[in-house]
């Protein structure tokens, strides 16, 4: 569902949609920024520039004027926060896609935004959970849940068929055969146009669909083999190193203090 806005409304207008597991919005945009929060369930989200997981919990800005495509996986239960620009600002976003850590106060901000009634003349209350709203988001944390795509079109195209069965065991020899480069010649533009090694892509791409899987129910060994880890404990490893934390208790703080 795609929302529409006018000069009279708040500046942070809060929404509650709840999709079913597959639920995909084609490519589309928003005249505001959206910050777009799972409550539960994980979307995926694609843009010509990338691509992003947000597990459970999180959030990701999207801003206003940017097309992009998301995916639900797991039933979603969605509150979307539409800022005007003013907000977007004081809130210090940027005009590229983020996913951040949301905190038990920014929950429960935006289930009481979700009570306030639109007024023309909104009263203290609403002005000041709206504000605290907007200043609680500029707090938030980003997290490295995303993946640059290169914009050149050889590169674009093996990445992208990367993306639709992504694994490690895909080398570097391969990805160049993709792209019908030589070898040298795919690491210097991979490297030009993401700022990435594929290396280092291919294992961020990897942690990012195993987030996906994960939030989705899948278990840690059937995530590993799927993805071309050697074993669950390599796996293990490589994402406590990337996100911080096993991806057991990862999967724990996801879960916890849902709001809905």
């Amino acid at each position: 569902m795609i929302e529409t806005f006018d000069a009279n409304d708040p500046e942070a207008v809060v929404t509650l949609h709840e999709y079913p597991s597959g639920t995909v919005f084609e490519r589309h945009t928003h005249p505001r920024g959206q910050f777009a929060y799972a409550s539960t369930g994980a979307l995926k989200m694609f843009t010509d520039l990338g691509n992003w997981v947000v597990p459970p919990q999180r959030a990701i800005w999207v801003p206003g004027g940017v097309p992009h495509e998301m995916h639900m996986r797991g039933d979603v239960v969605m509150l979307n926060t539409y800022l005007d620009d003013g907000a977007a600002r004081r809130a210090g976003l940027q005009a590229r896609c983020q996913v951040f850590e949301v905190s038990p106060l920014l929950r429960h901000l935006l289930e009481a935004a979700l009570t306030l009634e639109p007024s023309a003349a909104p009263g203290v209350r609403q002005r000041s959970v709206l504000a605290l709203l907007v200043d609680e988001i500029g707090a938030m944390p980003e997290l490295p849940l995303s993946a640059p795509l290169p914009t050149e079109p050889r590169l674009a195209r093996a990445c992208q068929r990367f993306l639709e069965v992504p694994t490690q065991s895909v080398s570097l020899d391969e990805m160049a055969e993709w792209a019908n480069m030589s070898r040298r010649t795919f690491t210097r533009h991979f490297h030009e146009n993401t700022g990435m090694t594929f290396v280092a892509w291919r294992q961020q791409v990897c942690l990012l669909e195993a987030t996906a899987r994960l939030s989705h129910g899948v278990s840690i060994t059937d995530v590993a083999l799927a993805l071309g880890f050697s074993s669950s404990s390599a796996f293990t490893a490589v994402f406590r190193r990337n996100l911080g934390d096993s991806p057991a208790r990862y999967l724990a703080k996801s879960r916890a203090g849902s709001l809905f």
